[in-house]
């Protein structure tokens, strides 16, 4: 005679054998966590800070430092010998043109690298920052230079003076030198030191790196003179700084139109009062 216990034996014998029913899938997941599987975790949250590292930070690194810097030096030296040879009232232009060029290149091939997080990013701050420290660098420019004690600046206002200098100088050349040196020299040297020297020694690092390329470049050009390179070497420092405390570049590039446009509404200014003599 077969108990209510032989019943059951065949058919949780049967059971272990073939597919577990739902139920004891159920009761052997608690055992799965009590034996220390980690649960799934979701997608690490995307970086929003540059200065903080990442993926866009690491790709600007020692070959696009070295991009920027070869595209650079070529575009001085054709530059030059535009000028030299070529002798005609648009030299200076396309001289100007194919240094913009050198420096479209190696913006170009970093942001194909990546986008560094924040950086293009814009702020109302940024305003205040462009216009108090652009006016701020023009006074200490005149203090420098001693601006008080000479005529205001004049030049012969035609329309293609807006073109080859109004233009150039108050706005395309700003943004370009801006995004070379705050971002593309700036990020490549800090991306390269971050890690091995230290967030704080990096930033200082970058933003040195950063205004002495800036200033060799407008002393080797010839388009300023040695001495007037203190007030030239104070808008790199202020620009590079900011982009380093604040993270993003369009704070810079309007410190740099401001500093530049004073200077030339004070050429209007003096080729207005010299005309009315």
């Amino acid at each position: 005679m077969r108990t209510g216990t032989d019943t059951v034996g065949p058919v949780q014998d049967q059971l272990s054998d073939g597919h577990s029913s739902p139920t004891a899938d159920t009761a052997a997941a608690p055992s799965g966590a009590e034996e220390g599987v980690r649960p799934h975790r979701g997608r690490r949250r995307r970086r929003t800070d540059w200065r903080l590292g990442g993926t866009a930070v690491r790709a600007w690194n020692g070959s696009v430092l070295i991009v920027a810097l070869v595209a650079l030096g070529a575009a001085i030296f054709t530059g030059s010998l535009v000028n030299l040879l070529w002798e005609s009232p648009w030299a200076p232009l396309a001289s100007t043109a194919v240094l913009w060029v050198g420096m479209i290149v190696p913006v170009a091939v970093a942001f194909r690298r990546g986008r560094p997080a924040g950086l293009l990013r814009f702020r109302p701050a940024d305003l205040v920052y462009g216009l108090a420290l652009g006016l701020g660098l023009r006074v200490i420019d005149g203090w420098v230079t001693d601006a008080a004690s000479r005529p205001l600046p004049t030049a012969d206002m035609t329309p293609s003076w807006l073109l080859t200098d109004a233009v150039p100088a108050g706005l395309v050349g700003p943004v370009l030198e801006e995004f070379l040196f705050r971002t593309v020299i700036l990020i490549a040297v800090y991306s390269l030191l971050r890690r091995p020297a230290g967030r704080p020694a990096a930033a200082v690092a970058a933003i040195l790196v950063s205004t002495a390329t800036f200033i060799l470049i407008h002393v080797v050009d010839g388009s300023l003179p040695l001495g007037e390179s203190i007030s030239v070497g104070a808008v790199g420092l202020v620009c590079a700084t900011l982009v380093i405390l604040t993270g993003r570049i369009w704070g810079a590039v309007l410190v740099h139109i401001v500093y530049n446009a004073t200077m030339l509404l004070l050429i209007a200014a003096g080729a207005a009062l010299s005309g009315g003599q």
